[in-house]
């Protein structure tokens, strides 16, 4: 039966919190960040999320509703902060990010605070949107992080599609699908920590 993804990201995590897996946070990508349902489930349950979305997204606040993308322009300098998203192949990703409370309709349920997350790239001035929730004040600089360790996991899928053919299948059915997958990860884990015990014992080495 089709699901989009917003409803088959939901009953996962439905799945794994009922299953007792621990989790504080969730992050994702403007095709989740757009769902009204996916972030009502997400506060109902009390999980805290920082989900990207476009700059047309429109977005409520105490004056008013209007596209992300106009509220950023209208920001005065003193409301940027220049933080760290974490580390990248080049050193440290540093980005101005910027947080302004607004209101969600679509979560009922879960208290706390709302916020556009707005980061604007140093380079050529870019930005990027994305919906952040927590069930109470949180610091820009945790926000930020955790929008920022969305790219380990898409580096994770590039290093195991370059490096151990996650995306080479020539299958049709989930079965298959799945034993592939895990077989491809399995192998990806093997090579990463047979690298991380190569530099390990390479530092540990007398020079």
């Amino acid at each position: 039966m089709f699901a989009t993804k917003p409803a088959l990201a939901k009953a996962m995590i439905t799945d794994a919190l009922d299953a007792g897996t621990p989790a504080a946070w969730v992050t994702a990508d403007e095709v989740y960040g757009q769902d009204p349902m996916l972030r009502a489930e997400l506060g109902r349950r009390g999980l805290s999320y920082v989900l990207a979305v476009a700059k047309s997204h429109s977005v409520t606040t105490p004056a008013g509703t209007f596209p992300a993308i106009e509220l950023a322009k209208k920001l005065p300098a003193r409301a940027w902060q220049r933080v760290s998203a974490g580390s990248g192949a080049k050193g440290p990703r540093w980005y101005d990010w910027a947080l302004i409370e607004v209101t969600d309709p679509a979560v009922a349920d879960g208290g706390g605070p709302h916020w556009l997350l707005i980061r604007r790239r140093i380079s050529d001035g870019e930005y990027a949107f994305y919906r952040a929730h927590a069930p109470r004040p949180v610091p820009l600089a945790q926000l930020v992080q955790v929008a920022g360790s969305r790219w380990k996991v898409e580096d994770g899928f590039a290093a195991g599609k370059e490096l151990a053919a996650l995306d080479e299948h020539q299958v049709r059915s989930w079965t298959s699908w799945h034993r592939w997958t895990i077989l491809a990860l399995l192998a990806h884990a093997f090579l990463a920590t047979a690298r991380a015990c190569h530099y390990r014992r390479r530092a540990l080495a007398p020079t």
